[in-house]
């Protein structure tokens, strides 16, 4: 056994996640939040944040949120997505330059295309890591918030990349903006286990370039998603429409 695994099996022991079966049904609005499940960053070879090869947790991930998606569309639920999306002229420190505005990295990867023109959902290009605030307007208006209230949303289910990124900052500012009362009338938030993925960059690789740090895939998604459920959020094993 790898010391990296011996590493995932202490955390996961010492740290565990409280996790269960997610039941939806017609009885509680429940609207799906897609976190920028783009090409630049699950499309192999998409881009300086995308996979450089195959990666089997970020295809399923993507299947995962392909499947909620198709789901929510066929019971005419609410879908929101988010699109990163940047100005080559403003930077993202500490990553590197991905999804500039009119590229093909910020857009959808090809099996989400079809929700530009799905009824039910709102697509929303952001130009920072947390959704939330990448909502806000000029005119201070939260389209994010708006559309929580145009539905009459109880709960959200969250599904995206990258867990301990822009999933989690978003979650967080969320459940803050929830426990304020701004975000009327909603209650949960729940984040998909399998519907959530990260990047990796195992430690033998970020020592190769100065500027890398070590971000093992599994072990970051596990520790994002055991934030996530200290701050209130719920999180989801599986998800079953009754």
């Amino acid at each position: 056994m790898g010391s990296l695994t011996l590493t995932l099996q202490l955390v996961k022991e010492e740290i565990p996640v409280k996790q269960q079966p997610l039941r939806l049904s017609g009885d509680i609005k429940t609207g799906l939040v897609l976190v920028d499940v783009v090409n630049g960053f699950c499309t192999v070879g998409a881009g300086n944040m995308a996979p450089t090869e195959p990666n089997e947790k970020i295809t399923k991930m993507v299947e995962e949120s392909v499947s909620l998606s198709k789901k929510f569309a066929e019971k005419n639920w609410p879908i929101f997505a988010f699109l990163d999306s940047h100005h080559p002229d403003i930077p993202e420190p500490p990553y590197p330059s991905h999804c500039l505005i009119g590229s093909d990295e910020g857009k959808l990867v090809p099996e989400l295309l079809w929700l530009e023109n799905e009824p039910n959902a709102t697509l929303r290009r952001k130009e920072c890591i947390d959704g939330f605030l990448g909502s806000y307007e000029k005119d201070g208006s939260n389209v994010f918030a708006d559309w929580v209230k145009k539905n009459q949303i109880k709960q959200i289910l969250v599904a995206g990349i990258c867990t301990d990124v822009c999933v989690l900052d978003f979650v967080c500012s969320v459940l803050s903006a929830r426990n304020r009362q701004f975000l009327p009338p909603l209650e949960n938030v729940i984040v998909s286990t399998e519907a959530c993925s990260t990047y990796d960059v195992p430690l033998h690789v970020a020592k190769t370039n100065k500027d890398w740090v070590s971000h093992p895939q599994e072990l970051m998604h596990h520790i994002g998603l055991y934030i996530a459920c200290g701050r209130g959020a719920e999180i989801a094993s599986e998800v079953i429409f009754e």
